[in-house]
């Protein structure tokens, strides 16, 4: 069966606590494995978490902070130094190419494996797979910064009743799924959209018109939530969003599951921020990330 689930490496912003390691995510889809923001320490919770540099199929950065970023150098050499058998493609905004190079290049070491370096000019498709379509859009940070969103092609359910009402079975269905139609019955007559899920990453930003195009009707949100409601002004002045925010976005954009994450170091009680999201009238299904969480994508709805 195939695997779709957010590995959590690290849920800290800024600085790594006793309990929150920084940055890291690894979306797990289909065999395919995507690394988000990997902060200081990555490669040592990748360890801990049971994901091998062999998962690793894609990186995504969404902007050259320290937090989200300074794993890097740790990562490639790992991927390198396991020959990993497949190319790795990294994303990361264009405009910190050098940031990028400085840290790829930090140490010296034997690259044995193609490092396919995709950066990100503006919004837009970053990559079309079989069972995705990777997408960026720039937020609203003091540097500049992409979030990203995967969109599952839309697909068709068979539905048994309508097949047997036009006594189709057995070998027939599987040609009417190949070929679209089976004499005078088409595809769309004995089936249903089947919705594609949607999975989409948001870091640093301050909410803005991007925040939303990522969170429409994803199907799960890992969203930042540096501050608490009542720190407001802190979160507007650095760029970032409060555990509110994030939660009223999540419930305007029909999202499903919220994944909230990046907290600040000045708050020691996690479940502030799960209090504060019900508040804010989020009611769907909630996660406040800890390091080394592995969270499933809901099941499909249909």
């Amino acid at each position: 069966m195939s695997v779709r689930e957010l590995v959590v490496l690290g849920t800290a912003s800024q600085v790594p606590t006793r309990h929150r390691n920084h940055n890291g995510y690894v979306l797990l889809w289909d065999g395919q494995g995507i690394l988000f923001d990997p902060g200081e320490g990555t490669q040592r919770q990748m360890l801990r978490a049971g994901v091998a540099a062999h998962d690793l199929h894609r990186i995504c950065v969404t902007h050259f902070h320290g937090d989200h970023s300074l794993g890097l150098p740790g990562v490639i050499q790992r991927i390198n130094l396991d020959r990993v058998p497949h190319d790795v493609t990294v994303h990361f905004p264009l405009s910190g190419q050098h940031f990028f190079d400085r840290l790829r290049y930090a140490t010296a070491y034997r690259e044995t494996v193609s490092l396919v370096v995709e950066p990100v000019a503006g919004d837009g498709p970053l990559a079309v797979a079989p069972s995705f379509v990777l997408d960026a859009v720039r937020l609203s940070h003091p540097v500049e910064s992409f979030g990203y969103r995967l969109t599952e092609p839309d697909g068709r359910r068979m539905v048994p009743e309508l097949l047997a009402a036009r006594g189709i079975s057995g070998p027939d269905v599987g040609r009417l799924q190949r070929e679209g139609a089976l004499g005078d019955v088409t595809l769309d007559e004995v089936s249903s959209v089947r919705r594609g899920q949607r999975f989409a990453f948001v870091m640093d930003t301050r909410l803005c018109d991007g925040v939303l195009a990522l969170a429409d009707g994803c199907d799960m949100l890992v969203i930042e939530s540096t501050f608490l409601d009542e720190d407001a002004q802190l979160a507007s002045d650095h760029g970032h969003l409060t555990v509110g925010q994030a939660a009223r976005v999540a419930m305007d954009c029909g999202v499903r599951h919220l994944v909230l994450t990046h907290f600040s170091q000045r708050y020691p009680d996690p479940g502030v921020f799960e209090q504060q999201a019900r508040d804010a009238g989020f009611d769907g299904e909630l996660t406040v990330a800890q390091d080394l969480l592995r969270v499933p994508l809901p099941k499909r709805t249909t």
